[in-house]
């Protein structure tokens, strides 16, 4: 990392640390003021026995010089009482505050996370196409603890030390200007050191934050793919590429430690050679009778001198506390900025304004909106001059002539036109990477089209509310993702107010009912690891059965039935036929028997769609279509 580079990232992170702290006081108005002053005042409080120890031993110095031992006790009582009392206060609001910021920092992590991953639902898919999982959990994890670490010990820590610098040093120079200028000159070196040092520390610790998001994102990339590691006998090669990434993090890590550690025993030991130069300084300035500057008046004299050392090995120890929170907030600064980097993504663009409603027949036969659930539905759509049209969801999806890239410059789709009418079922087929999932992207809106347009019951899909387009689209994918709770809960995820009749249904229509209720509790056994104590083929029967439920117009089954045996497929086939019946279909297979019945079947190769028509139709065409299902040649 170059010295510009460097600057600049410091720069973000300093700035993400004063995000920090307005949010702070943004959760907690009344608390977060309320601490600071309660830092403060415990800090103030440790900073002022100078004085009263200056006064005890100005009036031990006069008893000795010949005072009245009767008339100086009481005096140095009433200076040993209100030393007390203001330390009991202080232990009083130490404990208050301490307390006060474990509640603080808890609830601002709480907060912070809530806002990560409301954040994160509202990102396009494009996010997660191009960042890896296992370091975007690494912003809930490693990053967001670094704010722990600055909330909870880095700010009290800077308040209440910086603090007691300041007032100790006004104290010293109340005492003595000369003394104070000896002390200045250690404060210099203090600061060169922390500059160099911690300057170096900086650079590694916010390379150390980006190297672990690396790391954990190797790692769960490597455990997603255990099996396949396994089976290609590549576990040497993935120790080898395992420690190419560990190694890079203990680099940065080892530099970045190896600075910290550094810094305080250097801060240390100037403290204690600045320590000896001060009593030295003192002795001299005694013995040759050197007139005192002070706020005071006072002459040099031991009860100035032993309060002063006592002062500066307190004004050099909060340097040095000073100077150790600095790594600490230099990885909070380098955390802070990754996590206000995700909450900052763009989210998903939305000017949709058509929206999905419930509909029922009014008295003339007209369409009339309802909030109650009728299973009819209707595109509730806002014209500029204050009309409103309820247009039927029928499942007419239509595009035209559309172009479309992932990457500017590489066109996936070119000049793509699709009619689906409703109740059609539509097929593509065509090799990997030939464009077919990427068209039912672009009817979900994961993606937006380049140019063309797409039209859904006449009504062009960038004016539909995307929650409402994918509302009336049913998906089930090639890889299924289920997650941890029962398997009604599972099924019930395609339409949260699905009873569990209708579950039990949409299984039974998927063909899942038979294995499900031969689980060792039925519907209610709990799934974890993405069913992982279930078979591939089981776990797509779960998905179908999800999609079922949602009971949507439009089904899009992309290679739904690709990880189910030949027999299986046969059962789910004839479910899948009725869960067809009266719905727009886009399907997308390998398996060419898949598609046969079919309404249209579409072939597409790069990008382009070649053939379309009938299965009769293509065999009698004797093309592309044709080869493939004669096996002339493979999709693979």
């Amino acid at each position: 990392m170059n010295k510009r580079n460097s600057s600049a990232m410091l720069k973000q992170n300093f700035s993400s640390l004063r995000r920090v702290v307005k949010k702070l006081f943004e959760y907690f108005p009344r608390l977060a003021p309320l601490t600071v002053v309660l830092v403060l005042f415990s800090s103030a409080v440790s900073s002022i026995p100078s004085l009263f120890v200056q006064n005890v031993i100005a009036v031990i110095e006069k008893w000795y010089r010949g005072g009245d031992w009767a008339a100086a006790r009481p005096e140095i009582m009433h200076y040993l009482t209100i030393l007390v009392i203001l330390y009991v206060l202080s232990l009083i609001s130490m404990v208050s505050y301490t307390q006060i910021m474990a509640y603080m920092t808890q609830g601002f992590l709480d907060r912070m996370r809530r806002e990560l991953f409301n954040g994160m639902q509202d990102l396009p898919i494009s996010y997660f196409d191009t960042h890896k999982h296992g370091d975007i959990m690494s912003h809930y994890t490693n990053d967001i603890d670094t704010l722990r670490q600055l909330i909870s010990q880095a700010l009290p820590t800077l308040i209440q030390s910086g603090a007691i610098v300041l007032v100790v040093f006004s104290i010293m120079l109340y005492f003595s200007l000369w003394l104070t200028l000896v002390l200045v000159l250690g404060i210099f070196a203090m600061f060169y050191v922390t500059k160099t040092v911690g300057g170096g520390s900086a650079k590694y610790f916010m390379e150390q934050q980006k190297a672990t998001g690396a790391m954990e994102g190797f790692a769960q990339e490597m455990m997603n793919g255990q099996k396949v590691i396994k089976v290609f006998n590549h576990e040497e090669a993935s120790l080898r590429d395992f420690d190419q990434v560990n190694d890079e993090l203990y680099d940065v890590s080892r530099r970045a430690h190896s600075y910290a550690s550094i810094l305080g025993p250097i801060m240390q030991n100037i403290g204690n050679v600045l320590y000896v130069v001060l009593a030295l300084a003192g002795g001299v300035f005694m013995l040759t009778g050197l007139k005192n500057i002070s706020l005071s008046g006072m002459p040099f004299s031991v009860s100035i001198l032993v309060p002063f050392l006592g002062m500066a090995r307190q004004f050099t120890g909060n340097v040095n506390n000073l100077a150790q929170q600095f790594n600490a907030i230099v990885m909070a600064g380098a955390g802070a900025a990754r996590v206000f980097a995700l909450v900052d993504e763009k989210p998903e663009a939305d000017d949709g304004y058509v929206t999905l409603v419930n509909v029922k027949t009014g008295a003339k036969g007209e369409l009339v909106e309802t909030e109650e659930r009728t299973g009819a539905w209707a595109w509730r759509h806002p014209h500029t001059d204050g009309t409103l049209t309820l247009t039927p969801l029928r499942g007419d999806v239509r595009m035209t002539n559309v172009d479309f890239a992932y990457v500017e410059g590489k066109d996936v789709l070119h000049d793509v036109t699709v009619y689906a009418e409703p109740g059609q079922k539509v097929a593509f087929v065509g090799a990997t990477g030939a464009g077919k999932t990427t068209i039912t992207n672009l009817i979900n809106r994961f993606y937006d089209i380049a140019d063309g347009k797409i039209r859904y019951d006449g009504i062009n899909i960038n004016k539909i509310r995307k929650k409402d387009l994918r509302r009336s689209l049913g998906l089930v994918l090639q890889d299924t993702n289920l997650f941890t709770g029962s398997v009604l809960e599972n099924i019930r995820y395609g339409r949260l107010d699905a009873t569990e009749e209708e579950c039990r249904t949409a299984a039974k229509l998927a063909g899942a009912d038979d294995f499900i209720t031969r689980l060792p509790q039925g519907y209610e056994t709990v799934l974890t690891n993405n069913g992982a104590n279930l078979s591939q083929g089981q776990r797509q029967l779960i998905a179908i059965a999800r999609a079922a439920v949602a009971d949507p117009p439009v089904m899009i089954l992309d290679e739904a039935t690709s990880s189910i045996d030949t027999r299986t497929e046969a059962i789910v086939q004839r479910g899948m036929d009725k869960l067809m019946e009266g719905r727009t279909v886009f399907v997308i297979a390998h398996r060419l028997s898949t598609v046969m019945n079919s309404d249209v079947i579409m072939v597409l190769e790069h990008g382009r769609i070649i053939e379309r028509g009938s299965h009769e139709k293509l065999i009698a065409e004797k093309g592309t279509y044709y080869r493939l299902y004669t096996g002339a040649f493979e999709l693979e």
